[in-house]
């Protein structure tokens, strides 16, 4: 049987790879726990191969709906940087994750903590406990540490590392990733998204324009007890990546528009959504020790207008990539979500038809 095509997104191209590494310097690593009831994982994005507390890359987030338990962010928006690789994982695995980091940067740095202020550990977090047995807290600090050591330019989506008991308009949901080239200046940037994508319900889902949740809602094939009058209540992280050179200031714009490619697919952002994008900047880093910072020439923000369009593109895109990439998964007490390729087998050709 032929895979149906993903749909393309708007009309700006995407990298050679099609994902968030397409952002130079960016890396993706996954550990994945399938263990019957155990349905869960971590994720984690490098920003750089450097070391992230001694080389800190400009960052900002937009919380669009609080409903969430990360860790970090109170740190970024008062600074700015990052300090450590972003980590994704279940809501109960936060804890253990952040210990992770917070070793791994004492064992590159021995003075954090002591001549040296303490790290700001990051981690965001999606409730995947329908499918996962989340009370059994299964996640340890060394699957942080699987996960980073993974990380390549080269990854998998769908049902795989956080992402692997996550839901997604009550089919099957997870990480998803993808990238647009934009030109501004006279110069190409690119701006690469990765989501961990955990929400919505089915009669809302909306993909490239097309209402295909309602339909599926009414198909005995397709689950569901899911109507339009059950709250939403998932979550979503969105990373968004670029080489543009931005500054703190700058990125917390660029972050906000995810929630554009967010709407798009159906989200009213509900009142128990965990809603958040975080935005950073490869062009140029600020070194732990030093007087002065040196930035690069920053762009106009009267320039940024390419960029938000592709954020909230690849955004789009990418959280079509986690229903696309994801497979079927059974877990805690036999429940199960459906990938979306399951629900709909003629997928492709229901997309063009409702389209035309």
């Amino acid at each position: 049987m032929n895979t149906p095509r993903m749909p393309h997104i708007g009309v700006l191209p995407s990298g050679a790879l099609g994902t968030i590494a397409d952002v130079s310097g960016v890396t993706v690593g996954h550990c994945t726990l399938d263990q019957g009831a155990i349905q869960t994982g971590v994720t984690v994005i490098r920003t750089h191969r450097d070391d992230p507390y001694r080389h800190k890359v400009p960052a900002a987030a937009s919380v669009i709906n609080g409903f969430g338990k990360s860790i970090g962010l109170v740190q970024i928006e008062e600074l700015g940087v990052l300090e450590t690789p972003i980590a994704l994982t279940n809501t109960f695995g936060v804890a253990a994750v952040a210990q992770a980091q917070i070793r791994a940067a004492i064992a590159g740095n021995r003075q954090i903590g002591r001549e040296w202020p303490t790290v700001n550990p990051l981690v965001f977090e999606c409730n995947d406990g329908y499918l996962n047995d989340i009370q059994a807290l299964a996640i340890h600090e060394t699957h942080y540490a699987q996960a980073l050591d993974a990380a390549a330019a080269s990854f998998d989506r769908g049902s795989v590392g956080a992402g692997r008991g996550m839901s997604c308009f009550d089919l099957k949901g997870g990480i998803g990733s993808s990238s647009r080239v934009v030109s501004v200046a006279g110069r190409d940037f690119t701006v690469g998204a990765l989501v961990l994508a955990n929400f919505g319900r089915l009669p809302m889902l909306t993909i490239d324009g097309v209402p295909l949740g309602r339909e599926l809602a009414q198909r005995k094939s397709a689950s569901t007890t899911a109507s339009v009058s059950k709250p939403e209540q998932g979550s979503i992280i969105m990373i968004v990546a670029t080489d543009a050179p931005l500054d703190a200031r700058q990125l917390k714009r660029l972050s906000m528009r995810a929630a554009a490619g967010l709407a798009r697919t159906g989200s009213v952002y509900g009142h128990g959504s965990g809603d958040i994008a975080l935005a950073f900047s490869t062009a140029w880093t600020v070194a732990h020790e030093g007087d002065y910072i040196a930035t690069p020439p920053l762009l106009n923000d009267a320039r940024l207008d390419p960029l938000f369009h592709a954020c909230a593109d690849s955004v789009e895109q990418a959280i079509v990539d986690a229903l696309w990439s994801a497979t079927s998964v059974t877990g805690r007490d036999a429940h199960t979500r459906r990938s979306l390729r399951d629900a709909v087998p003629d997928l492709e050709q229901r997309l063009k038809q409702s389209s035309a």
